[in-house]
């Protein structure tokens, strides 16, 4: 099969296509003929040493965390699925040396998930890292709710900051999808275009605006759970527009590694701040946001495409290094990469 490998850290250009042979399943695993691979900056990161350091883990390790494809061979004691199935793939390179970027890969059953019928690969393959930080952050309020469905967020505002990428999109379409209020801060007009053809009921460009009386006009009371891309840029917006006992869910860190933080305001709200890593949430976070994602599948959520907000760049198997590179230099949407076809 071909298979894209790398064997130290470094830039794309440690990436090379190679001939492997395919795996057998083991107990508790799955093997899936992959169609599409997702790229997020987790994977590039990754590669390039911010996870593994100077050394890595294994040999050799294939990328990518998302993907989606047909379930082609199950291990022992395998009950969940069946040959046959269309998946979607999440943290599949997670303490393994094996991700998507290749055109068979095996992986716990637990990180194959059913894919609805009707739902395409390339939506599969976009959910992943995104939907499910997305999720995490959205349920992590003192007051509930720990699940997301239709009626979840009822009465809240969400505030996301960034609404024109992954994660950001996917935050606003399960955040409306749960019946939240959703506003978004953007640069520009054309991330306005994609915030709100994604869902958000309110767009506030921070460049252009006066973010916070912007977002108070929408919002008097403040705004209950901000899903945040960049805390050391927004601490400021932040506190000014937190309300009461509210949550600052932070899954990134752009801008840098350090923030300060305005206390007295924070203090006076009662404010929570909440950081968070896919990878280390625990099992019982992850299995509810796969349950939930999935369910928001089955009643249309989380579109893909530049009608739905999030526009796709392609890229084929050979490409991964491209790919890579485009996801690293902030390419508007998604990136993903066609491995073979259905």
């Amino acid at each position: 099969m071909r298979s894209i490998v790398y064997t130290k850290p470094g830039d794309s250009s440690v990436l090379s296509l190679a001939d492997r042979e395919p795996q057998d399943p083991g107990a508790g695993e799955v093997r899936v003929r992959v169609v599409v691979s997702g790229v997020n900056p987790t994977d590039w990161k990754a590669r390039q040493g911010g996870t593994y350091g100077d050394g890595l883990p294994f040999p050799e390790i294939t990328p990518n965390q998302d993907g989606a494809g047909i379930v082609d061979a199950v291990g022992p004691g395998v009950d969940e699925l069946a040959v046959g199935d269309r998946v979607w793939l999440y943290m599949s390179a997670s303490g393994r040396p094996t991700g998507t970027a290749q055109e068979y890969t095996v992986v716990p059953v637990a990180r194959a998930v059913r894919l609805p019928d009707g739902v395409s690969f390339d939506v599969g393959a976009s959910l992943g890292v995104p939907a499910m930080t997305a999720h995490r952050a959205l349920t992590t309020h003192e007051e509930g709710p720990s699940r997301l469905g239709p009626g979840a967020l009822d009465g809240v505002t969400v505030l996301v900051a960034g609404g024109a990428g992954a994660v950001g999109h996917a935050a606003i379409q399960l955040a409306r999808w749960a019946g939240a209020t959703v506003i978004s801060t953007i640069s520009s007009d054309e991330k306005a275009a994609l915030a709100t053809a994604a869902g958000a009921h309110h767009t506030v460009n921070y460049r252009q605006d006066d973010a916070a009386a912007r977002i108070r006009e929408i919002a008097p009371d403040g705004v209950d759970i901000i899903v945040e891309v960049s805390i050391p840029q927004n601490a400021a917006l932040v506190a000014d527009v937190l309300a009461n006992h509210g949550v600052v869910s932070i899954y990134a860190n752009n801008g840098g590694d350090e923030a300060t933080l305005p206390i007295r305001p924070n203090m006076s709200v009662n404010a929570r701040y909440q950081f968070l890593l896919l990878y280390t949430i625990g099992d019982e976070a992850l299995t509810a946001a796969a349950e939930d994602v999935t369910e928001a599948l089955h009643d249309g959520v989380l579109p893909v495409g530049v009608d739905a907000g999030l526009p796709i760049t392609r890229f084929d198997l050979a490409d991964t290094a491209r790919a890579h590179d485009a996801v690293e230099q902030d390419t508007v949407g998604k990136v993903l990469i066609d491995v073979q076809p259905e």
